[in-house]
């Protein structure tokens, strides 16, 4: 005989009212006692970090109170797929339980990651890598658009642009955030710098030094600055005579600035200006 068990207040909320699935079939739906050997982890869990402690939390709490809320499950063949509740699942092998609550549903791949996805967003249990492997997961997978993605799991196409970013580490670095080493702003602050050794060694000296979000991005502002100055002049000592005399007389006709970029034979000229005046000066100066 089916046992009912609440959803929890949280739940509700991880199917979008635009779904397959209506909030009301799930919260309707009766809790059925699964054997705990028959179901499997879900290779699209976005969530690939466990924290060991938390998880011997979690296992001291069902031993003492049981599960409170049940599993979300899909049946697959002789066993079924987790689509929510992977932390209690793991919890409740450590106790050694025969059987867990679980509630069944029939949705398709697409869905079980969002559902997976919006449930450790709310739960705030996603490391901010994992949730940009499951943003990009989405977006690549199921050809879902940022403006999709955003309505779907309630958060701005900026935050996910943001996130799906730190990606572009080096992947020593988002090892670093994943294990909660550095911080997601250390990340945000690292992608500034485009070598992946050099991502590292900042990263390191994060580590090594204790240093804060600001420190990080005060230093990485002035290895760029640096950078900056090192190969404006590279540039200028490569440019042809030729061309460095050609610039030189346009930087003494229009009072400012010019660079020349050239390659094979074709280029670009670059003249800069610093206030809106500056600019309707040099547009004067090359009006016929």
């Amino acid at each position: 005989m089916s046992k009912k068990f609440g959803l929890g207040k949280g739940l509700g909320a991880l199917i979008p009212e635009d779904d397959n699935v209506e909030n009301d079939e799930v919260n309707n739906k009766s809790a059925t006692m699964i054997p705990l050997n028959s179901i499997k982890a879900n290779d699209k869990q976005p969530r690939r970090y466990f924290d060991n402690d938390k998880i011997n939390e979690l296992s001291e709490s069902i031993k003492n109170h049981g599960i409170i809320q049940p599993l979300i499950l899909k049946k697959e063949n002789d066993s079924y797929i987790i689509i929510a509740g992977e932390r209690r699942w793991r919890a409740a092998k450590q106790v050694a339980l025969k059987e867990v609550p679980a509630i069944i549903m029939d949705i398709d791949d697409k869905e079980i990651l969002e559902i997976s996805l919006i449930e450790n967003i709310q739960r705030e249990d996603l490391n901010a890598i994992e949730e940009a492997q499951a943003y990009e997961k989405l977006l690549g997978e199921f050809s879902l658009t940022q403006e999709q993605l955003s309505e779907r799991i309630g958060k701005s196409r900026t935050a996910i642009s943001n996130t799906i970013r730190l990606l572009n580490l080096d992947k020593r670095v988002q090892s670093y955030i994943i294990e909660g080493i550095i911080s997601e702003g250390h990340g945000r602050a690292i992608l500034a710098v485009s070598d992946k050794d050099k991502q590292y060694e900042f990263a390191q000296k994060v580590i090594d030094e204790s240093l804060s979000v600001r420190d990080i991005e005060r230093i990485i502002k002035l290895y760029l600055s640096k950078e900056k100055v090192t190969d404006d002049k590279k540039e200028v000592e490569t440019l042809n005579p030729y061309y460095k005399d050609i610039q030189n007389q346009l930087q003494n006709f229009f009072g400012t600035k010019v660079n020349i970029n050239s390659k094979k034979n074709k280029g670009k000229i670059e003249i800069e200006y610093y206030s809106e005046e500056d600019l309707q000066r040099i547009i004067e100066i090359m009006k016929p």
